[in-house]
């Protein structure tokens, strides 16, 4: 399930980048060569960059691509090591749960209720703040797998 995610991640993020790119090209495209630029355009790249940026993120993390300090991991045992890299997917988990996914989830609904939009594409700005809680799910989904799997290791070493 994890591989059929990466892929599905991968081909968005492509479309989502491909769409900016395009995006940004018509707007220059359309200031400098029609001397009419484009009212939506900037917009619609800011809000791509969101989306990019988050789920992009969530790809990373399932990737093992996050920053890392490894300081510390140098000087530990490997059972501390496995120890260290369980509490660190807990605490992502849990940042990802508390911020992303809750406090996302209560943004997207008071967009949606205030009916919130945008100046230039009147889209509902819930859309746009969908990407918060969509991405906390994927983290954590990527966490929780990371868990488990680790959980899995130390009880063979074990």
């Amino acid at each position: 399930m994890r591989d059929k995610l990466d892929e599905i991640l991968e081909k968005s993020l492509s479309i989502l980048l491909g769409l900016m790119v395009i995006n940004v090209l018509w707007q220059v495209a359309s200031r400098y060569l029609l001397n009419d630029p484009s009212a939506f355009t900037d917009e619609l790249s800011r809000y791509l960059l969101i989306w990019v940026g988050l789920l992009g993120a969530a790809y990373a993390s399932g990737k093992g691509m996050h920053v890392a300090i490894e300081l510390l991991e140098r000087k530990l045992s490997e059972k501390q090591k496995r120890f260290q890299q369980i509490c660190i997917r807990l605490l992502i988990c849990a940042f990802a749960l508390f911020t992303l996914i809750i406090g996302g989830t209560r943004l997207v609904v008071i967009s949606f209720q205030l009916g919130q939009t945008s100046s230039a594409m009147q889209l509902s700005l819930g859309y746009v703040y969908l990407a918060l809680p969509l991405s906390g799910v994927l983290i954590c989904f990527y966490a929780l797998s990371d868990f488990i799997t680790l959980l899995k290791n130390n009880h063979g070493a074990s």
